[in-house]
């Protein structure tokens, strides 16, 4: 009976409307949870994406602005490895900023993306790529090696209004064979928050350089006005450029007059000391270059530059991306006084546009220094000989005619003194009268002829010259390194013993060391100048002809000096030459 009421109930309650059994309501439970769920988690990715909009647009620095952008597209979508790349001038990767790589994997992969293969699509083609498995395109080269194995691949472009600045890459997803439609959509939205961060950075960063090189030029325009000591004035002139532009390394190269080479008068930052004071011909190095192209010239990478040929690779090592600027003063042809060299850290941002366009100003406005300076040494120069015609015209008209008149009267007075003694003493007053009339005609003579001779060359340039000389025998360009008054402090006689044992060293170099490169190294102290050539030859042999270093033993003994030789540890011979400085 009870069983036959509960069936009765049963069968009631299902002709009841409404009516759903147990498992259909279970199915329909566990549906509805799972819509709860993913509303709740596009909710959070929306809140998500929100959050990351927020945090990149807060930032002003571009370089963090960049990195930020990178990390809060990982996060988003969820994946191992991200990356931006900023696209260049030559539509390659100027910069690649990962994401979920090591320190140390980014320094066994080595060289960081240029643009080519996959990338590089993306930089043809700038639309949205999604793939499953990034080695079956078309465009994939596969990965260098000791790169972390990736299969799944999202990428999307970054405009700037209507420019393509970059992409964002993003791969392995995690716990997905591949990225969905969905993480698209927020990779797309995120880079569209990117671009207005992007460009706020900019000008941003722009306004703020503008407002630095205004400074600059009015704290320059006051040295100028106040007549500073224009290395002084060059030298802060390069510091700003590097300090502005934010790099590791500034050069300043001036023409060495009376020959084709070129000089290093400035250098601040990294390793700053080994490029100071350098003469090295122009054919061959970076600064040469932009002096060859009269404009400015640019280099993604100097240390491996096909234009730095003949420059010592030690010189730019740890450097990549490199500015010259010749600093010229206009007119026709125009007139380059020197060229400005900036270089920032290998793996650094290149030089843009905007910064290498104020950089040009900056560069004229050391050419300015300059001109000025020297128009200014001109004037004083004239002013000097005007002073000097009127003081040798005066002591012409003036003193030798008073003196002169003098003589006569002294001689015709003679007649009237009858004394001996007295009238010696007469005498010797008028030979002591025309002596010192001697004395000031020889002054006289001096005054007008001191500036009109022709000035010797220094030292400097008689060494430079003297290298360049024996290029063609060496195979090879030494470089040159000075140090100290070289021009001011060595005497005549000594400047000519140190050209005559600079063409012995390197033409025994040519003959018996069979080197490929040279240093030389001419300084100058207090108390004597030093000579130091070394070479990475086979070294002197023993029982072998030493003729030439006997001349050059020679020339220092006749002057007190010495001559050391000994042997690098590298390998080849080192030459020191040192003879004392008269004292003054």
């Amino acid at each position: 009976m009870a069983a036959e009421n509960k069936h009765k109930t049963e069968t009631e309650a299902k002709r009841e409307p409404g009516y759903l059994p147990r498992l259909q309501l279970d199915e329909l439970l566990e549906e509805l949870q799972v819509r709860i769920n993913a509303a709740r988690g596009t909710q959070d990715r929306i809140h998500n994406l929100l959050e990351a909009v927020l945090s990149i647009g807060r930032e002003l620095d571009l370089p963090q602005v960049l990195r930020s952008i990178v990390e809060a597209a990982v996060a988003l979508v969820d994946c191992h490895y991200g990356a931006l790349g900023v696209i260049g001038k030559d539509q390659k990767l100027s910069a690649f900023i990962p994401v979920g790589v090591t320190d140390e994997q980014e320094r066994i992969i080595g060289h960081l993306p240029e643009g080519h293969g996959l990338l590089g699509e993306l930089i043809r083609h700038p639309k949205a790529l999604r793939l499953r498995e990034l080695a079956a395109h078309s465009s994939s080269y596969g990965f260098p090696p000791n790169h972390p194995p990736m299969h799944s691949f999202l990428g999307v472009p970054i405009r700037v209004r209507s420019e393509v600045f970059g992409n964002l890459y993003m791969a392995e997803k995690r716990g997905q064979p591949e990225f969905d439609p969905e993480d698209e959509a927020v990779l797309q939205t995120l880079a569209v928050a990117a671009g207005v961060a992007i460009e706020n950075a900019r000008l941003y960063q722009e306004a703020r350089d503008q407002q630095r090189w205004l400074a600059a030029n009015a704290e320059i325009t006051n040295r100028l006005l106040s007549g500073v000591d224009e290395e002084r004035l060059v030298e802060l002139i390069v510091e700003h450029a590097r300090r502005i532009l934010a790099c590791d390394l500034a050069l300043l190269a001036i023409p060495v007059e009376g020959s084709d080479s070129i000089r290093t008068a400035v250098a601040t930052g990294i390793h700053a000391s080994i490029h100071r004071d350098l003469v090295l011909p122009r054919n061959g190095t970076f600064a040469g270059a932009a002096i060859a192209a009269g404009e400015t010239v640019t280099s993604v990478d100097v240390q491996s530059d096909p234009r730095v040929n003949s420059d010592p690779a030690r010189r730019w090592e740890g450097l990549g991306p490199a500015v010259a600027v010749p600093m010229s003063t206009g007119g026709e042809p125009p007139v380059i006084r020197g060229v400005v060299v900036l270089a920032r850290a290998a793996g650094g941002q290149l030089f843009a546009e905007n910064e290498t366009a104020p950089l040009r100003g900056f560069a004229g406005q050391v050419a300015l220094a300059m001109e000025l300076a020297e128009r200014r040494r001109n004037a004083e120069q004239v002013a000097l000989l005007e002073d000097r015609d009127r003081i040798a015209r005066d002591l012409h008209d003036l003193a030798i005619q008073r003196l002169f008149a003098t003589g006569m009267t002294v001689q015709s007075a003679m007649r009237f003194v009858r004394h001996p003694e007295a009238n010696e003493r007469l005498l010797r007053a008028v030979d002591d009268l025309d002596e010192t009339i001697k004395i000031i005609r020889a002054t006289i003579f001096g005054l007008r002829r001191h500036d009109t001779e022709p000035r010797p060359q220094g030292l400097r340039v008689r060494t430079a010259q003297a290298i360049e000389n024996t290029v063609p025998t060496l195979g090879f360009t030494p470089t040159l390194r000075t140090e100290g008054f070289v021009d001011t402090d060595v005497p005549p006689a000594i400047a000519d013993e140190v050209i005559a044992v600079l063409g012995e060293a390197l033409s025994n170099i040519a003959r018996h060391a069979q080197a490929t490169a040279a240093d030389i190294r001419l300084t100058v102290k207090s108390s004597e100048v030093i000579v130091i050539i070394t070479d990475d030859g086979i070294g002197i042999r023993e029982g072998g002809r030493r003729s030439g270093l006997a001349n050059i033993a020679a020339r220092a003994k006749k002057l007190n000096g010495e001559l050391i030789l000994d042997k690098p540890a590298p390998g080849g011979t080192r030459l020191v030459w040192r003879v004392p400085l008269p004292s003054n």
